[in-house]
């Protein structure tokens, strides 16, 4: 620990510093848990997504059985042309929403495929945005994992060091200082005995 002057003006500075730290810390703490509250509903968020992702090959097949032939070319009916990501601001925390996604169809002869292959297509394109949405969740998550474990630093910063270190400087500097005066009245009144004694004798 570096030494610090035993003095008033730094026991003054100490005394400031600990009314800001301390004054800094509850904020500072409830950003912490906003943070972790809102990391908790991106984990839910993921999982409700990946859910629904999971589950549409099973309706997909439920509501379209004409799936099963296979003599059907089904590949590249869909794709994702572009994403719209915008920010939200999460107490200081620049996270990534989709806002929104463009989805290329192919074009194809009607006569070519089946009728049922534009409801198939109306369900990839779903499932695509879907995928989307799971990736930046996943992202959105990241931020949000490095933001907690950056606040946390920070509060344990405030509350295990900073704090018991103003708190012990300036322990240490009334102990001094206190010293001092007593050392001062005991020396004034050695003095004192001392120019009594000369004026009696």
């Amino acid at each position: 620990m570096a030494r610090i002057p035993l003095s008033k003006s730094q026991l003054t500075r100490e005394k400031e510093g600990l009314a800001s730290y301390q004054r800094f810390l509850p904020a500072l703490d409830l950003k912490r848990q906003q943070l972790m509250t809102e990391r908790a509903r991106a984990r839910r968020n993921i999982a409700e997504l990946r859910d629904k992702l999971a589950a549409m090959p099973a309706e997909v097949g439920e509501a379209i059985p004409m799936l099963a032939d296979r003599r059907i070319e089904l590949s590249g009916l869909a794709r994702v042309k572009a994403v719209k990501l915008g920010t939200q601001n999460v107490t200081g925390v620049r996270l990534p929403v989709v806002e929104d996604v463009e989805i290329e169809r192919t074009t194809y002869g009607y006569m070519v495929r089946p009728h049922w292959v534009d409801a198939l297509i109306d369900r990839l394109e779903t499932a695509l945005k879907l995928r989307v949405e799971v990736e930046i969740a996943e992202r959105r998550l990241a931020v949000l994992e490095r933001a907690v474990v950056r606040v946390t630093q920070r509060v344990n910063l405030f509350d295990k060091v900073l704090i018991p270190q103003a708190r012990e400087n300036i322990r240490r500097i009334n102990v001094y200082l206190g010293d001092a005066e007593r050392a001062a009245v005991v020396g004034a009144k050695i003095a004192k005995r001392k120019r009594e004694t000369q004026v009696t004798s």
